[in-house]
């Protein structure tokens, strides 16, 4: 079983975990209706940019990360200065590295939703006289809403696993932004803690294969059955 060290590690991964979520989502959600639904000059752009982080290595976007967010950042000081919210050396900045890592799994996920939804039946509605936002509301989000869970979920274990952008945006800092992949990176440093790291491990396993198989389990009641990986 773990010991408390371990499960200060888990809980602050869950947090972490849970606000990249949050932060992410709606933002996902945007991205994937414009990529699904819109037309627009500079959508393959735009599409590239949301999958940058897929393709860039993880230490390149902390760096950026770090240049953005960062106290003498532009957004990191506007933050600082209007809202009082730090990121360097914060779990909040860990929760932001999650969030953009996730962001572009949770895009694919969301935007397969979207596109699953026969636009027949929201013409039908509209034809019937139903508004834009009551067609969306009654008809399209409760038909992509597997794919939104999906992908939040999808995003969630991808959050979970995040290494390469936390450690360089806001270091390894037991109790503040060590989570699970610092902290067995961390054991794996110390001769004799091998016991530690097959605990973390196992926790990390078991966190990300159930959220792996329930995303999956959700984005097959989208009406195609595809996956989101």
């Amino acid at each position: 079983m773990p010991g408390p060290e371990e499960w200060e590690v888990i809980r602050l991964s869950l947090k972490v975990s849970a606000m990249a979520v949050g932060l992410s989502l709606p933002l996902a959600f945007a991205m994937a209706w414009a990529l699904a639904r819109g037309r627009f000059p500079g959508k393959v752009l735009l599409d590239a940019l949301v999958h940058l982080p897929l393709v860039l290595p993880p230490v390149v976007t902390g760096w950026f990360l770090l240049i953005a967010f960062g106290p003498q950042g532009p957004a990191g000081h506007l933050l600082e200065a209007t809202l009082g919210l730090t990121f360097l050396f914060r779990w909040t900045g860990a929760a932001l590295a999650a969030a953009v890592m996730a962001l572009p799994l949770m895009v694919r996920a969301i935007r397969l939703s979207l596109e699953a939804v026969d636009p027949k039946l929201e013409q039908a509605a509209m034809t019937l006289g139903a508004s834009r936002w009551r067609t969306f509301r009654t008809i399209t989000l409760p038909l992509a809403l597997p794919g939104v869970i999906a992908g939040a979920v999808l995003g969630f274990a991808r959050s979970l696993g995040e290494f390469g952008a936390t450690i360089t945006f806001v270091s390894n800092i037991p109790g503040e932004t060590q989570t699970l992949p610092l902290a067995i990176y961390s054991a794996l440093q110390i001769p004799g803690a091998e016991p530690q790291v097959v605990r973390l491990v196992a926790v990390s396993v078991l966190l990300s294969l159930g959220a792996l198989v329930a995303s999956e389990a959700l984005a097959r009641r989208t009406g195609r059955g595809g996956h989101v990986l």
